[in-house]
């Protein structure tokens, strides 16, 4: 508590938010919670000797009562209303999302009759862009999306909940707009970041190029093709994709190089301000998207610790970021990129030091770049991969070839695509530098989609539990002490945590394994039938069904939280409404 106070009672925050979450306590019992808590506060200014050994746990559980007022707080429920299948809908963009392959996707605030409602706005692929300069106006079909009966599947109405958006709006027939006259300065600057997506859409650089682009500098992947995205993915590079606290870090840098040339070193400080208040700018440009917020918060922080000249703690930098952001928005703990993005900092504090001992000595400004550069990125893989292995059940051995390769160059490309960027925007047309870099990221991809063809060494519907994923973390904190100290007593600490991995495993595994199930999977319009028995599963899905929809949605999902060894897929007719198995009748519709 004496070294890391504020990080220890962040930590006492967070556990509040889990709590309620999980309990979800009533708004008496919250209400009560809160008052305790204010009086606990007053406790703090007493002198009492017994107050003054007490405070450290007195914090603690004031941070803990903060927590859950806090969620509550954050999770009243405004939307008690219930709208007509088919509405008049009145609504406004506030963001694009991905494409599927059969429509684009917005987030809208819409109206109804007198409700206002947030909805997840899906039309046709080829109509037109819908953007922020216009009301919009058509006859929507609106759902409210329902949790999966199924606990192997992914909660989709939660997720859109924790989002505050608890509809879905379908529109197929002609939408209607109108000039807007009341923008705000934040939807002015999205509809600026609109205007130069369209011109890096009309620069002259191939598709590949010109969506690689949009992704790594204004954070727009909303039409990148499925296979590039799967390359990314499947090399372990998705992190240099999106737009990170990588991206943040280098062009907060080249801000900073470029302002320090041309100023004494006396106004170096100013030199800190104008970075950080570009990035913010960026930030702002981009549309405030959640893992830049976070970047930005980060590093602002931990550079006001320098400008008023203390010496900066990255743990209490962190959790000082953490706190800012969960106050604004607790729901933020439950975003994987949240998560991702703290696992990775703290990885980077615990293991980038003990790494980087062990590559050749860096006795030179090019080797030191490019040792900590490829030591970053292995301590960060190595914090996140038991999140990533719980959340996605995926891992690729080649991964850490990849950014070995690949994240040295990282800097260069990012610094790039962002002169690129900002020559399109200001329609400075410079042919050679188009072709320089069309033919740069070309490569760059084609590298990306070689390191992905390794499917030999890319494993999914890998099982990992909540209970197996903590055990994991503990192994990845004691990675620290047994390479900096490779000794006999911190190897056997390392293998006892192993084998009790491998233990709890193999609990899970035999427990799964004795099991034996029948269901009927519905997804959308998709059924599919599946018998489990043991470590085996047969699914039968209809003739004529989405098969890759079925395959990722359901039958990847339910062989990582069955840990299955073998699957078999077979199909029954399309016109098939009932399913006998052992006496049983099994509705498909």
């Amino acid at each position: 508590m004496n070294r890391q106070p504020f990080l220890i009672l962040v930590t006492c925050f967070i556990l509040g938010i889990l709590f309620q979450d999980r309990l979800t306590l009533s708004g008496t019992l919250v209400y009560s919670i809160a008052g305790a808590c204010i009086l606990v506060f007053g406790v703090q200014f007493f002198t009492l000797y017994v107050f003054h050994k007490l405070r450290p746990y007195i914090l603690g559980v004031l941070f803990f009562g903060a927590g859950i007022t806090a969620h509550f707080i954050h999770t009243l429920s405004e939307d008690d209303f219930h709208l007509n299948a088919h509405s008049n809908v009145v609504f406004r963009i506030t963001k694009k999302l991905n494409s599927t392959e059969k429509n684009k996707k917005y987030e809208i605030e819409g109206q109804s009759g007198a409700e206002v409602f947030n909805a997840v706005l899906y039309i046709p692929k080829n109509h037109e862009e819908l953007d922020f300069n216009h009301y919009y106006q058509a006859i929507g079909y609106l759902s409210r999306p329902e949790s999966p009966r199924a606990d192997f599947q992914f909660d989709y109405a939660r997720y859109l909940k924790r989002k505050n958006m608890s509809y879905q709006c379908y529109i197929r027939d002609d939408i209607a707009s109108s000039a807007r006259k009341d923008l705000t300065l934040a939807e002015s600057i999205q509809q600026k970041r609109l205007e130069v997506l369209q011109k890096i859409d009309r620069a002259g650089l191939s598709k590949m190029t010109r969506e690689f682009l949009k992704g790594i500098i204004l954070a727009d992947r909303t039409e990148t093709d499925a296979v590039t995205a799967q390359d990314f993915n499947r090399s372990g590079l998705m992190h240099f994709l999106a737009i990170s606290g990588t991206h943040i870090v280098v062009i907060f840098g080249v801000v900073y190089v470029v302002l320090t040339r041309y100023v004494p070193a006396s106004f170096r400080k100013y030199a800190i301000i104008l970075s950080l208040v570009f990035i913010w700018i960026f930030a702002a440009f981009i549309g405030f998207g959640n893992s830049v917020v976070r970047s930005c918060i980060m590093l602002s922080i931990y550079y006001i610790y320098v400008l008023l000249q203390r010496k900066p703690d990255l743990l209490h930098s962190l959790a000082l970021s953490a706190f800012v952001i969960l106050v604004a928005d607790t729901q933020q703990l439950f975003d994987v990129g949240f998560q991702l993005t703290f696992a990775a900092v703290l990885g980077i504090f615990w293991l980038n030091r003990p790494i980087l001992q062990y590559f050749p000595k860096q006795d030179h400004f090019i080797k030191k770049i490019l040792f900590n550069t490829v030591s970053i990125s292995i301590a960060a893989q190595l914090a996140t991969l038991p999140l990533v292995l719980y959340y996605f059940h995926q891992f690729s051995f080649i991964s850490f070839i990849a950014n070995f390769v690949i994240v040295p160059f990282s800097e260069v490309i990012i610094i790039f695509s962002f002169i690129m960027t900002g020559m399109i925007a200001l329609d400075f047309d410079f042919t050679f530098l188009n072709v320089i870099y069309d033919t740069v990221i070309r490569w760059l991809l084609r590298a990306i989609h070689w390191f992905a063809g390794f499917e030999d060494v890319f494993l999914e519907d890998i099982p990992l539990n909540l209970t197996e994923m903590l055990v994991l973390c503990i192994i990845v904190y004691q990675l620290r002490h047994t390479i900096l100290q490779p000794d006999y007593r911190n190897a056997a600490r390392m293998m006892a945590i192993i084998m009790v991995f491998l233990m709890i495993r193999t609990v899970f595994n035999i427990a799964e394994h004795q099991r034996a199930e029948v269901l009927v999977h519905r997804l959308y319009k998709n059924t599919a039938f599946s018998v489990k028995n043991g470590s085996k599963a047969c699914f039968w899905i209809q003739d004529g069904s989405d098969k890759e929809r079925i395959m990722r949605y359901i039958i990847h999902p339910y062989t990582a939280s069955r840990r299955l060894d073998e699957v078999v897929v077979k199909t029954f007719p399309a016109d098939a409404d009932q399913v006998a198995y052992k006496g049983e009748i099994y509705p498909l519709n």
